[in-house]
This record gives structure tokens, sequence and C-alpha cells, in this order.
């Protein structure tokens, strides 16, 4: 049997009191008590409605620390996507993240609808819905192979918010 799932992903981090107020306040992950005992400077997050141990861990390197150098001139990680369940959630997301300075972009991939957001030590993530496997059409597969404005408001008249996404594709059906 392969691999089936990301299980968590780590960051480094500049100060991780100030990551987890992020990644708790503004996507609403809560702290999981698993940092080993007399362990400084770390801390592991659960997504709101993960079954995982946990989806993020914080590894605090310090204030001095220098800007992740991966991007368009170097190898490394460029971003981590989360999944939301509806389009009104893509929507409270982005709200959020506006409001908390970090929303950079948003993007309409044909079969996804994204927002692109920066955490506070400038590292990418994507908050992405899926389209469901029984409303995909053929302009939204060939949608894929080009990026586009997302419009949520007209995403939402088009599938409804409260629509499950990812069903049939992330999720089982």
């Amino acid at each position: 049997m392969g691999v089936h799932r990301l299980n968590h992903a780590v960051l480094f981090v500049r100060d991780v009191n100030r990551s987890v107020a992020f990644y708790r306040d503004v996507l609403g992950f809560r702290p999981i008590a698993m940092t080993p005992d007399g362990f400084r400077g770390a801390a592991f997050l659960q997504a709101p409605d993960s079954t995982n141990d946990h989806d993020l861990g914080l590894f605090e390197i310090g204030a001095d620390a220098a800007a992740s150098p991966a991007g368009r001139t170097a190898v490394g990680l460029y971003h981590l996507a989360w999944e939301v369940d509806t389009l009104a959630e893509l929507e409270r997301v982005a709200a959020r993240l506006v409001e908390a300075g970090a929303l950079v972009g948003t993007s309409d991939h044909g079969t996804t609808k994204s927002l692109y957001a920066k955490d506070p030590d400038g590292l990418e993530f994507e908050v992405v819905w899926l389209i469901p496997a029984d409303l995909l059409d053929q302009g939204a597969i060939d949608a894929r192979k080009r990026i586009g404005p997302l419009d949520i408001q007209r995403e939402k008249q088009r599938y409804g918010a409260q629509t499950r996404g990812g069903v049939g594709i992330s999720i089982p059906a």
C-alpha cells in the first residue's frame, strides 16, 4: 500500500507564539498538548475538522532567522494547501486573511477555488475549495489549464454557498 495523504507539515518559524496565534486566530487551528517535556520553542496544531494527530508542527529558530530562500530563484517548498468544506467557509477565511493583512492573491483554477496568503514569517500557503465530483463539468476541467480571477460570489451562485467541496475527489463519495 502506498502513500495516501499528507499527515502533517513542519515549519521553522521565528517566534512560535506569534505563529501559533496566527494559525489559531486566522485559520482556526487548535494547539495540541504534545510537545515533549522540557522541550521549548515548539508547538503542534490541529486543523478544525481534522482527524490527524496534528496537522502542523512549528519549531522556533529565533528572531534573527533569515527569510526562506525558497522561491522562484531557489529550490524549496512553495506552499502548503489547506482544504475547506464550503465556499461560505472559503469566503469567511478570505475575510480573516484580509483582516490579518495576510491575503496575497486569489485564483480560479477551474476545478479548485484558491486563496493565497502568507504567515507572519512570509511562508506562503493556500486555502482551497474543490468542486465535488458530481458537479464537475467539462468547462471546469478545461479551465484547469489557465489561472483566472476568483469571484467567490459567482461561485456561490453556481455551486451553492454550503455545498460540500471535494466529495468524490479528496473526500470519499
